[in-house]
C-alpha cells in the first residue's frame, strides 16, 4: 500500500486543524448534561482554548522521537507522563497517584480506578493514527499501550482502540460505515463500547432523529457513572455526529456538541476524523480562518526543557517526519504501508485486510505481548530477548494474613533475537513478614515450532501471604532473567493496604 506524501501531509494537517476547531468550539460547553442548540463559536476570533486532548499527544510525539517506534509501551509512556503531564483530575489523577506509589503501568490504570471507563484516552489517539496511516493494527497497538496507563483494561481503552483504528483507516477509506466496522473489528463485540456504537447505527437505520438516538444512548449507559463523561456514550455521540451529519463538517460537529456531555472531546474527534477523510478541502474555510493555526496547551509542565510545538503546522511537520520510520520499523506484517512521491496505490484486498480482528495483520513480538497482556491488572516488562507478562490474579489490595496470587508468563522474542529457546529463572523477594509458596522457579520460553507458534511459556503461579503487620504499600519484587544471559528485570508487584 502506497500513500502520496503531499496528500498524506494535507490530511495530517487537516486532522490537527479539525481537532483544534472542535476542541475550541465544544470547550465552553464541556460537562453540560442537557442537549444544546449552538450554531458556532462562543470564543473570539483567533482565541484557541487549551485542551488536554492535544496536550498529551504532544508528549507522546516527544516520546516517539526519543524512544523509537519499537519502545512505545505503557511502561515507557508512564514515565513520560510523570515527567510532563500536570493534570490531576479523574483517571489522570488516579493513575498518577498509583505510579507515584510505585505501581507499574498499566496496573496503575486498573487499580482503584472508578474512572477507567471514561474519556481520557480515546481523545488523544490522533497521534497514533497519523504516525500509522492506513495501518489500523499498529495505531491500535500504540493506542492501547497509551490508554492502559490511565484506563487499564476498562472501556476507555476499548474506546481508544476503536477511534484509533477508524482514524488510521480514514487515510484510505472514505465510506463512513466501512470505517465504523473497521473500528469495531478491533474491540470485543461484547464490550459496552461496541454495543453503544452498534446502538447508534441501529437508531440511524431505523430512521430515528439524532435526538432520539442521543437519548437512547444516554439511557442505555445510565448505569455507568450515570452515563456522564464515560467513553461508551461519548464515542457513540461521535459516531452519531458523523452519521447524522452525512459528510458535512459543520453539521456533524454541531450535532455532536448539541448532544451535550464531553463536548470538546466529541467535537475535536469529529474534526480530526473528517479532516483525515477529506483533507483541507473538506474543512470549512470560514471556521479555519476564525480559528487560525495556533495550539495552546494547559496540562504540560512547561518548566521542563522539550521541543515545544505551538502551531498545527509545526505539529504536522513533526508527525510527517517521523511517520516513515514508524512504518519502516513495523513492516513484518500482512499490511505494508509506504509514503512517497507517487500516487496513492492500494487494492481492495488490502483495504479488506484493514477490517480483520486486532492482531491478525501483524506477526511481531510486540503484537504477541499486546494480545497476551490485554487483561485486567496485567502488565508487561521487556528484557530484550523476552517479555514478561505479569498478572495480579485476585486483586491488588491485601489485608493482614491474606493470600494473593501472582502469575508470570514469558514471551520469547524470536523475531528480534533469533528462533532459540530460553530458560527463564524467576526469583521472588518478599517484604518483611510475607511468605510465598515458591521463591525460585525455572520456566522454558520456547522457540517457534509448528506446535509452539506463540513462543510463550507455561503460566507460573506464585502465591504470597501477607504477615500480620503491613505497610500502606507492600512491594513483592520479581527478579527475572535467562540462564546464560546477563539482562535481568527487577519487577515490582505492589499490593496496597490503606
Amino acid at each position: 500500500m502506497k500513500l502520496n506524501f503531499n496528500s498524506y501531509k494535507d490530511k495530517v494537517y487537516a486532522c490537527w486543524v479539525g481537532k483544534n476547531i472542535g476542541g475550541t468550539m465544544g470547550g465552553p460547553y464541556e460537562g453540560v448534561r442537557t442537549t444544546l442548540d449552538i450554531k458556532g463559536f462562543k470564543t473570539k476570533q483567533n482565541e484557541v482554548l487549551p485542551n488536554d486532548d492535544l496536550d498529551l499527544q504532544l508528549i507522546w510525539l516527544h516520546a516517539m522521537e526519543f524512544e523509537g517506534p519499537r519502545n512505545i509501551t505503557a511502561e515507557v509512556l508512564g514515565e513520560y507522563w510523570i515527567s510532563f503531564i500536570t493534570g490531576y483530575w479523574n483517571e489522570y489523577g488516579i493513575a498518577r497517584l498509583n505510579m507515584e506509589r510505585g505501581v507499574k503501568p498499566p496496573v496503575c490504570g486498573d487499580m482503584r480506578n472508578d474512572w477507567k471507563h471514561s474519556n481520557g484516552a480515546w481523545i488523544r489517539t490522533e497521534v497514533w493514527a497519523t504516525l500509522a496511516p492506513a495501518y489500523p493494527d499498529l495505531a491500535v497497538r500504540y493506542a492501547i499501550e497509551d490508554a492502559k496507563v490511565d484506563h487499564g483494561m476498562g472501556e476507555g481503552t476499548y474506546a481508544a482502540a476503536f477511534v484509533a483504528a477508524l482514524e488510521s483507516a480514514a487515510f484510505v477509506v472514505s465510506d463512513v460505515r466501512k470505517l465504523i466496522e473497521i473500528g469495531l473489528s478491533k474491540i470485543p463485540a461484547e464490550s459496552r463500547m461496541a454495543k453503544s456504537v452498534r446502538l447508534v447505527m441501529q437508531c440511524y437505520d431505523e430512521g430515528k432523529t439524532w435526538l432520539e438516538a442521543r437519548n437512547t444512548i444516554l439511557e442505555a449507559n445510565a448505569d455507568i457513572g450515570d452515563g456522564w463523561f464515560q467513553a461508551p456514550s461519548n464515542v457513540a455521540y461521535v459516531v452519531l455526529g458523523i452519521l447524522y451529519g452525512q459528510g458535512d463538517f459543520k453539521k456533524s460537529m454541531l450535532t455532536a456538541i448539541n448532544c451535550g456531555d464531553d463536548t470538546d472531546c466529541t467535537a475535536g474527534t469529529i474534526g480530526s476524523i473528517l479532516g483525515i477523510m477529506y483533507g483541507t478541502e473538506g474543512l470549512p474555510k470560514d471556521w479555519c480562518e476564525y480559528m487560525g493555526d495556533d495550539i495552546v496547551t494547559g496540562t504540560i509542565n512547561t518548566c521542563l526543557s522539550w521541543p515545544r510545538i505551538t502551531t498545527c503546522t509545526q505539529l504536522t511537520e513533526k508527525v510527517v517526519s517521523l511517520a516513515p520510520s514508524v512504518l519502516r520499523f513495523n513492516q513484518m506484517n500482512a499490511v505494508k504501508v509506504e509514503i512517497g512521491e507517487g500516487e496513492d496505490e492500494y487494492t481492495q484486498d488490502e483495504i479488506d485486510k484493514l477490517g480483520l480482528p486486532y492482531g491478525k495483520n501483524e506477526e511481531t513480538d510486540a503484537m504477541r505481548a499486546s494480545l497476551f497482556s490485554m487483561k485486567e491488572n496485567t502488565f508487561q516488562t521487556k528484557l530484550g530477548y523476552a517479555t514478561a507478562i505479569v498478572s495480579y490474579e485476585n486483586g491488588t489490595d491485601i489485608k493482614p494474613n491474606e493470600e494473593k496470587k501472582i502469575s508470570v508468563r514469558i514471551i520469547n522474542n524470536v523475531k528480534a533475537y533469533g528462533n532459540k529457546p530460553n530458560t527463564i529463572r524467576i526469583k521472588v523477594w518478599l517484604p518483611e513478614g510475607f511468605t510465598a509458596d515458591k521463591t525460585e522457579v525455572d520456566v522454558l520460553a520456547p522457540h517457534w515450532t509448528p506446535f509452539t507458534t506463540d513462543c510463550i511459556s507455561e503460566k507460573v503461579e506464585i502465591t504470597v501471604k501477607a504477615g500480620e503487620n503491613l505497610q500502606a504499600t507492600n512491594k513483592v519484587l520479581l527478579e527475572i532473567g535467562a540462564l546464560g544471559r546477563y539482562t535481568q528485570a527487577y519487577v515490582p508487584v505492589i499490593f496496597l493496604n490503606e
